[in-house]
């Protein structure tokens, strides 16, 4: 039986592109609440950096949306799954800051926002799919967007998935890595984080 080629599904690109969006609104607000958690003076930096770079993520997302004609304001059934799970990280965050244990909050915040980063990571990666294989101005936009962003989505996620481990084997009582090894070697990829936490072993023993 021959195969049939699949077609592009607009329904499915629309709601890719609405919850893209609202994970970075909500993006906005996990860095805002992660950083009244933080203690550690490199990765306050670090997220207050990420922090203005997801807004601007926000506004190349907003140009896209703008040109293909959507209404940003448009709501969809995954949006409204996107907007609860960053109200529920805001709110797993708000908990942890209340708990009187500031090591613990950190670690909550860095593990919320790998969470919300995780999903983020996700959707550029797709959107680079989709501006790959669909043809015409959604291409152009998306491939325009994609470029702008993807690579700084590649360090909000693996830094900070580093600076999580790291804070753990601290508050474990073993030899950390802060900043880690993947904000040392400047990791931009899923093979660079790998190799950056292969490394850590002799970064401890140059420090001891």
């Amino acid at each position: 039986m021959a195969s049939t080629k699949k077609q592009p599904s607009e329904q499915g690109i629309r709601e890719l592109l609405f919850q893209a969006y609202e994970t970075e609104l909500g993006g906005e607000k996990v860095y805002e609440t992660a950083l009244t958690c933080v203690k550690n003076a490199d990765l306050r930096k670090e997220w207050t950096e990420y922090l203005s770079q997801t807004k601007n993520h926000q506004r190349v997302l907003l140009k896209v949306l703008t040109a293909l004609g959507l209404n940003p304001q448009e709501k969809t059934p995954g949006r409204e799954v996107v907007a609860h799970h960053g109200a529920s990280l805001v709110k797993a965050m708000t908990l942890a800051a209340g708990s009187g244990d500031a090591a613990l909050a950190e670690i909550a915040a860095a593990e919320c926002v790998v969470l919300a980063e995780t999903k983020d990571h996700q959707n550029w990666e797709l959107l680079a799919t989709v501006a790959e294989k669909s043809g015409g101005e959604l291409s152009k936009v998306l491939a325009e967007a994609v470029k702008a962003v993807e690579h700084e989505e590649d360090h909000h996620l693996y830094h900070t998935m580093g600076w999580a481990r790291e804070l753990w084997i601290d508050t474990l009582g073993f030899p950390a890595v802060l900043p880690p090894p993947e904000e040392r070697k400047h990791v931009e990829s899923a093979i660079g984080a790998s190799r950056a936490e292969q490394a850590r072993e002799k970064m401890v023993s140059q420090r001891h």
